[in-house]
């Protein structure tokens, strides 16, 4: 009897045992179900991909366009050292690991972060690289202009509302500001200018540096040859030498030494050229923080507004 009643006692806990185990086993099946990400189809320069319908694990290797996931709520987990290095952003990437120079992509590092998305420069190399670890959205740079990129990027992320918001709150903040410039400056031309090793940059109205503000958001006038060469060309820049400077000169200049070399920029403003140019004589000249001037992103465009009225209008 005692035998039997065993007997019995350990079929009833095999049961109960594999019992448990189906109901743990279901469990696991259902959790995996409800940790999918739920994915979206995503037309971009290098055709259809799915990436995650709200991605969570955003690297940015384009650092151009990292303050234009601040600017939607979305913190990147990893963007480039020039990135971290933009004053803008000064206390926005707490936290964010910087994944290098933007020169070099360190895949390595971007692996560890275990991105759910990358967003990165159209270069084919790269991608490919990067396709490699996560889904990766490879932009051309200046093929939309901010406002248009902000609004791709909503859309891409789930964000459309965010991105609306902060265009509509940019377009109050303009009108705003617009008149007193505008009174202040009138007919007087505007150069954006940056020495580098071999000569002079000259920017226009789609390359950072504040002239998406300067000629975009307010008409300012461009003395003539930047008019012609770096905004109606629509290439956004224009390059000149030393001799050339008083052509493209404006009454008011926004300048700063170029990022991208380490030459020294007071072969320009120690020249007797630059230190004859009406805007220098007058005091119309104002310097660009150097490593921010190159972003032209929702963050870096609202500290680049507040410089650029201030400096025109005194206030």
């Amino acid at each position: 009897m005692k035998r039997l009643t065993s007997i019995i006692f350990i079929i009833l806990m095999i049961g109960i045992l594999a019992a448990c185990g189906k109901t743990s086993d279901g469990k696991d099946s259902e959790e995996k179900v409800a940790g999918e990400v739920e994915t979206i189809t995503y037309s971009t320069v290098n055709g259809d991909i799915d990436i995650p319908k709200n991605p969570q694990r955003v690297v940015v290797v384009a650092d151009s366009y990292v303050g234009d996931f601040l600017a939607l709520g979305i913190k990147p987990i990893g963007v480039t050292e020039h990135a971290m290095q933009n004053t803008f952003f000064e206390g926005l990437l707490d936290g964010v690991e910087s994944i290098g120079e933007d020169a070099g992509v360190n895949t390595e590092k971007i692996l560890e972060l275990d991105p759910d998305l990358i967003i990165a420069f159209n270069d084919p190399e790269t991608y490919e690289q990067l396709s490699k670890i996560a889904p990766t959205v490879a932009i051309n740079y200046g093929e939309k202009d901010y406002k248009e990129q902000l609004l791709e990027f909503g859309k891409m992320t789930g964000k459309e509302k965010e991105a609306e918001a902060w265009l509509k709150n940019w377009e109050e903040k303009i009108n705003e500001v617009k008149p007193k410039v505008q009174e202040a400056v009138g007919d007087k031309t505007v150069a954006i200018l940056t020495p580098f090793s071999k000569g002079i940059y000259a920017f226009g109205h789609s390359f950072a540096r504040g002239g998406e503000i300067i000629y975009g958001e307010f008409g300012l006038k461009a003395p003539e040859p930047i008019q012609e060469a770096a905004i109606d060309s629509g290439q956004g820049w224009a390059e000149l030498s030393l001799e050339n400077l008083p052509e493209f000169a404006g009454d008011y200049i926004f300048t700063c030494p170029w990022s991208g070399d380490d030459a020294d920029p007071e072969k320009v403003y120690g020249s007797s050229l630059w230190k004859d140019l009406p805007a220098v004589k007058n005091g119309n000249v104002f310097e660009l923080d150097r490593a921010a001037s190159y972003f032209n992103d929702p963050v870096s465009l609202e500290k680049q507004l507040d410089f650029i009225v201030e400096s025109l209008t005194g206030k």
